[in-house]
């Protein structure tokens, strides 16, 4: 008998139950500072089918342009009352969401600023490895036309990568579809 008779051929995952617990796609405490927003989505494959069991992470700055990391050494204050980051499974309509604050903007070295984005991490079954892209937001045109790394993509591409905004009871909320692969594919970095 051959080896590849004796183990069925299997896809990558999916193993997030142990990552998802209830509660961390809330990035907000009631002392959290800036302006609350909702981030939301679907994940789809290539046929545009929803991915049910993909996890989304997302690492942020606060609302003043500060990341909760030692290797952000910036006199901005922090806020000890965000994180700044979150994790997220999706649910069977390949639905996600996320209740954060809107990050201040970050700067890019001595070339100025980046606009306001969230750094997003997506894992799924059949990726042997995490994609990962950014959100921006449509409502930040001219920081967006100025971003260093949004300029680095193809124009025709930058909208998988643009959240758009809506006015949902009240609260405004910005809704990013990801597409693993095929047309429409979100773009993803090669980390």
């Amino acid at each position: 008998m051959k080896g590849r008779d004796l183990t069925p051929p299997q896809t990558v995952g999916p193993f997030f139950h142990g990552l998802l617990r209830e509660g961390l796609n809330m990035l907000v405490a009631p002392k959290t500072l800036g302006d609350r927003i909702r981030i939301e989505g679907h994940v789809y494959d290539g046929n545009r089918t929803p991915v049910s069991d993909a996890m989304i992470e997302i690492w942020q700055a606060n609302a003043r342009g500060h990341y909760s990391h030692p290797a952000d050494q910036r006199v901005a204050s922090l806020d000890p009352a965000f994180a700044g980051f979150g994790r997220t499974g999706t649910d069977e309509a390949g639905h996600y969401w996320f209740e954060t604050i809107r990050p201040g903007r970050v700067p890019f070295g001595k070339s100025g600023d980046q606009a306001p984005h969230l750094n997003v991490a997506v894992s799924a079954r059949g990726l042997l490895h995490h994609l990962f892209t950014r959100l921006y937001f449509d409502d930040e045109a001219a920081a967006n036309a100025r971003d260093p790394v949004l300029r680095g993509i193809p124009e025709d591409r930058r909208s998988t990568m643009v959240a758009k905004k809506i006015i949902a009871d009240g609260k405004t909320v910005y809704r990013l579809d990801i597409v693993l692969q095929g047309q429409d594919e979100t773009v993803f970095f090669d980390l």
